[in-house]
C-alpha cells in the first residue's frame, strides 16, 4: 500500500494534535489555567540547551545526515510495490540475459547504466544511484571476478550492514537528543526554584505563580521528549529498515542465481524476503515480466 506524501503529514499532524488536546485538554478539564503554561523562558532554556549539546555531541558529518533525513520523515514511502516490480523485472532481465549469453554480454550495462537498454527501461530504480551502484559493482564482480557465491554474500553483508550503520545515525541523534530533553527540563526546574527562593520575601500568591513557572519546566521536557521528539526517530528508524530491504532483494536473488537456479526462480527467491505490505504476488510479479518482455 502507498502512502502519499500528504498522507504523512497528515498522519503525523494528526498525532501531534492528539497529544496536545489530550495533554492540554485534560489540564483545561481539570480546572487548570493554560495560562500558567505559557513559560516562553522555560522553553528557551529546554531548547536552547539541547540545540547547544546537539551541536556539541555531534560531528559535522551527523549533524549534515540527520539535518538530511528529517525532512524524508514527511515524504510518502519511497519503496513500494511498484518499485520493487521493477528492480525484480530488471533482474529477471538481466540474469535471463546472463544466462542465453554469457556474463560478458552484460558488460557494457553494467559500465554505463545510464545508457543501458537494460537499465533505462526501469526509470525508478535508475535514479537511485545506491540502488545502481550496488547492483552493478556485484554484476561487475560476477563478470571479472573469480569469487564463490560465499564470499559475494559476504560482501554484500559488509555493505549492508554498512548502509544500515549509515542510517542509525540521524536514528541515534534524534533519540539522544529526546532522551535529553527531560535533563534539561529539570534544570530549567531547577533555575525557577533558584528564582522562587530568591523572592521568599514577595506575597504568596506571587511565589506560588514562580513555583509553577517552575514546574512547567520539568513538564515540557518530558512533553517535548516523549510527545514530540521521539517518534521522529521511531518513523526514521521505520525508513531505515524500508531502505535496507530492497537491498535485502538484491542480494537474494543474485546469490540464488550464482547457485545455479534459473531467473524465474532467483526472482522468487528475492521476492519472498520483502515485507508483506509491499511484496507482489507471483502472478503480479509474472505478469509484469510478461509486459515487460513484450515492450
Amino acid at each position: 500500500m502507498k502512502i502519499s506524501r500528504d498522507e504523512i503529514i497528515m498522519l503525523v499532524s494528526i498525532g501531534y494534535i492528539v497529544v496536545i488536546i489530550s495533554v492540554f485538554g485534560g489540564f483545561a478539564l481539570a480546572g487548570g489555567h493554560l495560562g500558567s503554561l505559557v513559560q516562553p523562558v522555560e522553553l528557551l532554556m529546554i531548547g536552547g540547551g539541547a540545540l547547544g549539546a546537539f551541536i556539541v555531541g555531534n560531528s559535522g558529518k551527523a549533524i549534515k545526515a540527520t539535518l538530511t533525513a528529517l525532512p524524508q520523515i514527511f515524504k510518502g514511502a519511497k519503496y513500494t510495490k511498484d518499485v520493487y516490480m521493477e528492480l525484480m523485472t530488471l533482474l529477471y532481465e538481466i540474469l535471463g540475459k546472463i544466462r542465453k549469453e554469457g556474463l560478458m554480454s552484460i558488460e557494457a550495462d553494467v559500465d554505463d547504466p545510464d545508457k543501458s537498454p537494460l537499465f533505462t527501461k526501469y526509470p525508478k530504480i535508475l535514479s537511485d544511484h545506491h540502488v545502481i551502484e550496488f547492483i552493478t559493482d556485484y554484476l561487475r564482480l560476477m563478470v571479472g571476478g573469480n569469487l564463490n557465491p560465499m564470499e559475494i554474500e559476504n560482501l554484500m553483508d559488509g555493505e549492508i550492514e554498512t548502509h544500515h550503520q549509515e542510517g542509525e545515525v540521524p536514528v541515534h541523534v534524534i533519540s539522544k537528543l529526546g532522551d535529553g530533553l527531560p535533563a534539561f527540563g529539570i534544570v530549567a526546574a531547577v533555575m525557577g526554584v533558584v528564582h522562587t527562593m530568591e523572592s521568599v520575601g514577595i506575597p504568596p500568591a506571587e511565589l506560588g505563580k514562580l513555583i509553577a513557572a517552575a514546574l512547567v519546566g520539568t513538564f515540557l521536557g518530558i512533553l517535548l521528549a516523549y510527545g514530540f521528539i521521539g517518534p521522529l526517530a521511531s518513523r526514521l528508524e521505520q525508513r531505515l529498515h524500508e531502505s535496507s530491504k530492497l537491498f535485502e532483494c538484491i542480494k537474494v536473488t543474485l546469490l540464488a542465481n550464482l547457485n545455479g537456479y534459473a531467473p524465474a526462480l532467483a526472482v522468487e527467491f528475492g521476492r519472498k524476503v520483502l515485507f508483506s505490505t509491499e511484496r507482489p504476488s507471483f502472478i503480479e510479479l509474472e505478469s509484469h515480466v510478461k509486459q515487460s518482455k513484450a515492450k
